[in-house]
């Protein structure tokens, strides 16, 4: 079943809990796609299209890490909320690096997940505006959400994509990580300020030497101006 907010893939191989999540979002009215393993999540993105994907790292066969890391080796930049029975930021750090757009830890609220979805989907989706912001080499296009640094385009998540907006938005303005998550993630730190720190390190390696991205220390982030 399909629906105006579009179709979500949910990839968990407890059925309980798939069920309960299933039931959340088509109460807010999402479809909702349900596999069990990796290599099944696999083939159904390319076959139903999903607007956003709730990925279980622990899964049997091909795991949900690997599941991210194929699919964004393949250009595949649907949004990725990581669901985890483990409470370890090494497990969380990775998740991030490897392009996931927010993580939630077991137990969780089945309407905070979703909220999360709501909030990740908005970024992705929201007004474009066509307004382009210029920081350096780096070149940001908030109507086509696109990215350059010179002249080669750089793929971005959504959430790496917004984050550099808010930052680029405010060339020169100190932000502390808690401002960051607030703004961008839409939460204050229930996932801990190393969430932001990992997404600027993923900016950075993107974007490369000219990144306009700069640390002050002991207070945050700043966009350095055009």
């Amino acid at each position: 079943m399909d629906s105006g907010r579009g179709l979500v893939l949910v990839v968990e191989d407890d059925r309980a809990i798939a069920e309960l999540v299933t039931l959340y979002l088509r109460r807010d009215g999402f479809g909702v796609h349900v596999e069990t393993d990796g290599h099944a999540a696999l083939a159904a993105l390319r076959r139903v299209k999903p607007v956003a994907v709730i990925l279980d790292i622990g899964l049997p066969g091909l795991d949900g890490v690997e599941v991210c890391r194929a699919m964004r080796a393949g250009g595949d930049w649907t949004p990725v909320l990581f669901v985890t029975a483990r409470d370890d930021e090494v497990d969380r750090v990775l998740g991030l690096e490897l392009g996931a757009d927010d993580y939630v830890t077991k137990p969780f609220s089945p309407r905070e997940l979703v909220a999360r979805v709501r909030t990740v989907l908005r970024r992705a989706n929201g007004p474009g505006a066509g307004e382009v912001l210029q920081a350096g080499t780096t070149r940001l296009d908030l109507g086509e959400r696109r990215v350059w640094t010179g002249d080669v385009e750089v793929q971005l998540t959504t959430t790496e994509f917004d984050l550099l907006a808010h930052l680029m938005r405010r060339p020169g303005q100190v932000f502390e990580r808690a401002q960051l998550l607030s703004a961008v993630w839409g939460y204050t730190a229930a996932a801990g300020t190393r969430t932001v720190d990992v997404h600027i390190a993923q900016l950075r390696a993107k974007l490369g030497p000219d990144s306009p991205i700069r640390t002050v220390r002991g207070v945050g982030y700043a966009a350095e101006r055009g």
